[in-house]
This record gives structure tokens, sequence and C-alpha cells, in this order.
């Protein structure tokens, strides 16, 4: 009986006697690894992306709002567009009977363009946050304060801008006192928010935050409020805080007991699930393509090696009359086969994760490497190695020795 390092020996040498063969064989499967080993780790990316940065509400945060936060059924917009508006005074009610809601903030938003002195930046975003905001919001206010309770009662012209109009308008100065136009508005900026980066592409830190009154007295109610609330304790009491929500707006709103709710809440969760729904449709759709071609990969590899036991007749001929048995034949085979397809899984799996890695460099879309993607891309190389491998293997091994010596 031969051992597993000779077989390994034997399988390498052949190998390394036809490295040319050897690297055309091995490329579907190379091929089919690298693009699996791609799509999850940026599937996988994206989720965590998603997880802290679409769906960072805070903690025991949800909105509120006339239209649902993420749908994938247009007909569900349609009719949401025709529920009525969320007003402050609904805000207003929702903070008074709210026993389990710690804190009860709204927004308001609508595009604008911000100019200081000669410099002007289009497609800003001007939003209109009550002061507890300041408590809800995850953006962290990096130099001066949030506005108060009384600036934004008497609708003062003040405001907070994100990174972007204060590396653009005050790079080199103190942007605290200064006055920005947004609009036909003047505002005096009395506060500045950490950098948050882009997100999807998108460039998260070109907008300026204002008083909701003071939003409201500029731009009126175009649009409905979205309520946000941040409930008390853990998960149970994040659950009944909703529920005092939809009892609260469904009587203001004089939703009949029996009807759907006129209005929709987000969590965190809710922007999850969707995602997962999505990218798990994409994700199968990817590893169902990559699998082919690894499955034709396999093919492949055992046309191959087919015409290396032709090839090999003789060899497997003198082998079999110096002592090896049936089983070492096939191990030898098997090792072949396995050992391409560990190679060509290998160098899959660099090529998929460099791929990912390279656009998560180039580009603003995660990627997140895993080891257990590394080692499933191996284990699936030698699954397929052992699967197709078998049967040229058996053939090899069930070679008359006599008649295999007689191959010219």
């Amino acid at each position: 009986m031969i051992g597993m390092s000779d077989n390994l020996s034997l399988a390498a040498d052949s190998i390394r006697a036809h490295k040319l063969r050897a690297a055309l064989t091995v490329l579907g499967l190379t091929m089919g690894v690298a693009t699996l080993i791609a799509v999850m780790t940026l599937v996988q990316g994206a989720n965590l992306y998603v997880e802290h940065k679409i769906a960072d509400l805070g903690t025991n945060v949800f909105r509120v709002a006339r239209t649902p936060f993420a749908i994938t059924d247009f007909t569900v917009i349609t009719k949401a567009l025709r529920n009525r508006f969320i007003y402050p005074e609904d805000v207003e009610a929702v903070a008074e009977n709210c026993r389990r809601c710690q804190v009860v903030g709204a927004t308001l938003s609508s595009s604008t363009s911000v100019r200081y002195k000669d410099h002007e930046i289009e497609d800003a975003t001007l939003y209109g946050h009550s002061p507890t905001m300041a408590t809800i919001d995850t953006r962290t206010v990096a130099l001066g304060r949030y506005f108060t309770e009384v600036e934004d009662r008497h609708a003062a012209e003040v405001c907070l801008i994100g990174d972007r109009l204060a590396q653009e308008f005050f790079q080199d100065s103190d942007p605290l006192g200064h006055i920005v136009r947004a609009g036909s508005a003047e505002f005096t900026v009395i506060g500045t928010f950490e950098k948050i980066g882009s997100v999807l592409g998108q460039d998260q830190d070109t907008f300026l935050v204002v008083p909701l009154r003071t939003y409201l007295k500029l731009r009126g109610q175009r649009n409905s409020l979205t309520v946000q609330v941040k409930a008390e304790g853990g998960e149970p009491l994040f659950s009944l805080a909703q529920d005092d929500v939809r009892r609260i707006l469904r009587a203001r709103r004089h939703v009949a007991a029996g009807r759907d709710d006129d209005f929709f809440i987000g969590t965190a969760e809710s922007y999850i699930s969707l995602w997962q729904s999505i990218s798990s449709a994409f994700f199968a759709v990817f590893v169902m393509i990559s699998s082919i071609s690894a499955v034709v990969g396999g093919i492949v590899i055992m046309n191959v090696m087919l015409v290396s036991v032709t090839e090999r007749t003789k060899e497997i001929g003198v082998r079999r009359a110096v002592g090896a048995t049936q089983s070492d034949v096939l191990h030898q085979f098997l090792a072949e086969s396995v050992l391409q397809c560990l190679i060509g899984g290998a160098i899959g799996v660099l090529i998929g994760f460099g791929c990912a890695l390279a656009l998560r460099t180039l580009t603003d879309f995660p990627a997140a490497v895993q080891t257990w993607v590394a080692i499933l891309g191996v284990v699936l190389s030698s699954i397929i190695g052992l699967f197709f491998g078998i049967y040229p293997a058996v053939k090899a091994s069930k070679l008359d020795p006599v008649v295999a010596l007689r191959t010219e």
C-alpha cells in the first residue's frame, strides 16, 4: 500500500510534467470559484454596510411616516400617497400620550442650494428638525451646539451644517457665527457635524439642519412629517412603544377597527430584512452562475483525466507489475484530480478576494473578507475534484496489467 504522501508526490510530478495542460484544465474551476468568492464577499460586505449605515437608526429608535420607508411593490406606494399628512399636532400628541416613548422628534427635508460669499453648492439637503432630534439623531455635533427649544419656538434663523459644507466654505476658518444662505433665507451657523462619508456612492455631508418651526415658516408643510421615536428599555418595551404610537395615531386619524394603518413604522430590522430578501435573490442567481462554471471546470478535469489515463496506460501496467494494487492506482489518480482542483480553488479564492478588495478600494462598494468564505471555496474545490475524479481513477485502477504492458 502506497502512502498518501507518495500519491501526492506522484500527482505533483504529473502536474509539473504537463504544466500548460494542468493550467488550462483548472481554468474553468478557478473562474467559477473566483466568481463565487467575489460574490459572497461583496454580499457579506453589503449586509454589514446596510446594517451599519442605512439601517443605523440609533438605539431603540423607530420612524413613523405617511409612506413606507422601504418597499418592493409599487402599488403600495401608490396607495400610500393618498394617506393624510402627519402634522406637528400629531407629533405633540405622540409625545404627550406615549408612555413608553422616551423622546419624540420630527423631521422634514427638501433640496436647496447653499451659498457663502461667492461660493455656491447645488443639491444640498435642508432639514427641519425638532430640538429633541439632538438626542435621537445618530449624527454627532463636531463643533458648536444644537439649537434649543427657545430657538425653535421663535423660529430662529440658525443652522448646523454638514462636513462638506464646512470644508468647502470654511476650510481655513471657524464657521461658527458666519452666515450662509440657503435658497432665499440666511442662517447663522451655530454648529457643524462630524463627517459621515458616502452611502452607496451618495455623499451624506452636503446638508444643513434648521429648527423645525423655522423650516415650516420658510417652506410650509408641503410634505408629511416623519416622526422619530426613541423608546425606553429593551426589545419588549420597544415593541410596546410602537403599539402605543400606532394606537395614538390611529385614533387621531380616525382609522376604523379592522382597517390597515394609514401610516408606516420603520425600524432597523425592517430595512435589514428587506435588503436581505433582495440580496438573497441576487446571491442565488450569482451562485447558480458560478456553480455552473465550477461544474464545467469539473467536467473538463474529468475529460482530461480520462485522456491522461489513456496516455499513461503503459505506466499503469508497469506500476501494477511491480506490485501496485488497484487501490494504489485509484488513490494516485484521485490525488492528482483533487490536487489540481485544490490549486485551481486556491487561485480562485485569491482572485475572488482580490477583485472584491479592489472594488472596495477603488469604489464605495463594500466588501467583507471572511475566513469561512475562503474555506468554503477550498472545500468546494475538493468536492469537485473527488466527484469528477472518481470515474477516471476507477477506470485506471481496473486496467488489466498484462494488456496495459502490451500497449504502445
